[in-house]
């Protein structure tokens, strides 16, 4: 049973919420999604959040979500693509987690449903500067990048590949402590 969470960032459409939800039940993990989790706390969607309250409310109510998510142990966690955009999430979503950037290119995200996405929706060309300006940040926070290509199965495959080579590290780091 793992203790550490795993958590998902990348882009709206990098496929977080899919292979979290894999995550969680190859390794029979509790699953975290922020977005659905603010939504259900709000009582409306994300887009309804942004064009009643604005972008800052949002963030405001993803930053307590992310405090409470830092709270638990053994818990895949996907979050919003924007949640890096506050130091304070990453910090404290990472304090018990392997934090892995979920990397996907914008030319093959464009044409997939983000219809609710709020700073996308409307123009999906926006995934391209919104990548630009995040790319630092899903790398600074992140513990491990994998890829995600059109091959379903072979994203996968590199996510568990990579989950698998975190708990062996963390393992060995353990016992070189002892």
């Amino acid at each position: 049973m793992l203790t550490k969470n795993i958590v998902l960032i990348g882009l709206s459409g990098s496929g977080k919420t899919a292979f979290s939800k894999r995550l969680a039940a190859r390794y029979g993990l509790t699953l975290i999604d922020m977005d659905s989790e603010i939504v259900k706390k709000a009582g409306r969607s994300i887009a309804e959040i942004f064009a009643s309250d604005g972008e800052k409310a949002f963030r405001d109510m993803e930053t307590e979500c992310a405090e409470e998510c830092a709270g638990l142990s053994g818990a895949v966690i996907s979050t919003g693509g924007g949640v890096v955009l506050r130091e304070e999430n990453m910090k404290a979503l990472g304090k018990n987690a392997w934090v892995i950037f979920l990397d996907r290119k914008p030319e093959e995200i464009i044409g997939e449903d983000l219809s609710d996405r709020p700073l996308v929706a409307g123009n999906q060309e926006k995934i391209f500067r919104l990548r630009q300006e995040r790319l630092p940040l899903y790398e600074k926070y992140a513990d491990a990048v994998v890829h995600n290509r059109k091959e379903k199965d072979d994203t996968e495959r590199a996510i568990v590949e990579t989950v698998e080579r975190l708990i062996r590290e963390d393992r060995e780091n353990t016992e070189n402590r002892k």
